[in-house]
């Protein structure tokens, strides 16, 4: 069908009601009647020759052919919107998305980012957090800031800092141990990477037993699940600046063991983008002028 034919409020009408599941609901989105969507969605059907609804007693179903014109409408929209929206008060803002693990972005990179959007007022950065696991091309992340060796297959990886790890406990935990030894009777948190403790005992000199405890997929949980009590973690210690400060937290031994470093790492299929080198440079002269405090 000819793009020029194509019925944009009949498609907005459809895309609402498939996607809340009521004409109703679609209208009070779209600030029409359900009649009006009603209307429009029938038009549509008839332009197209197919029916993308099963009118129910109560509500409507898809058809075959309706769920698979959804997502592609949906899609659509999503990225006009995302277009769109780039152009606030007659200025042009480009987008970066930057992927980053949950750690880094609460312990070092949202405090910083007032600095960025002062010196780049035209960028939109996005940042989008998980847990060290991503798809740079399926998340359509520009960048993402992953823990790890530097070794993923077809990335490029920039080393940005190295990142001890270190027991961390409440205060009242901390106050019934003198030396390492002491935390074989403690429960320690563990992390989904297995043998960190098993690293640091080495490290301390101290012979380990096999370690049971509760397990976690984030650093800030297990810091967390420490503070309140739970046990002792195993924590980038760089990344919780506040809350040893605060006292939340605290360090019952000074031992350390460095178990992999922060990366910033992007697809080698992808060519750098004059944006993405602005982010690049900002966040390595960032680091280079506060490295002083992960020493």
């Amino acid at each position: 069908m000819e793009i020029s034919r194509l019925p944009l409020n009949a498609l907005r009408a459809f895309e609402a009601s498939a996607r809340l599941g009521s004409f109703t609901k679609a209208g009070l989105e779209l600030r029409v009647s359900q009649t009006a969507v009603s209307h429009q969605v029938k038009a549509l059907e008839a332009l197209l020759g197919i029916s993308l609804f099963e009118r129910l007693p109560r509500g409507v179903a898809l058809t075959d052919e309706g769920q698979t014109l959804l997502p592609v409408l949906s899609d659509a929209f999503r990225r006009l919107s995302a277009t769109l929206s780039r152009f606030e008060d007659g200025n042009f803002k480009e987008v970066l998305t930057v992927g980053t693990v949950s750690t880094f972005a609460n312990g070092w990179l949202i405090r910083r980012l007032d600095d960025f959007a002062d010196r780049h007022p035209g960028v939109d950065l996005r940042l989008k957090t998980n847990n060290n696991r991503a798809d740079l091309m399926e998340d359509g992340l520009d960048y993402f800031i992953r823990f790890g060796d530097g070794a993923w297959h077809g990335t490029n990886a920039v080393h940005l800092m190295a990142a001890p790890f270190s027991p961390v406990c409440a205060p009242q935990i901390a106050d019934r141990m003198a030396r390492p030894a002491d935390l074989l009777n403690e429960t320690l948190l563990r992390s989904y990477r297995v043998n960190e403790w098993n690293q640091w005992f080495l490290a301390a000199g101290v012979p380990l037993p096999p370690v049971r405890g509760w397990m976690f997929d984030s650093s800030i949980a297990m810091a967390g699940a420490a503070a309140q009590g739970a046990g002792v973690g195993l924590v980038p210690v760089s990344m919780f600046e506040s809350e040893l400060e605060s006292g939340q937290i605290v360090r019952p031994f000074p031992q350390d063991v460095t178990l992999g470093s922060y990366w910033l790492t992007w697809l080698k299929s992808r060519q750098e983008t004059p944006l993405m080198q602005v982010f690049r440079n900002w966040l390595q002269h960032n680091l280079e002028e506060n490295s002083e405090t992960f020493d």
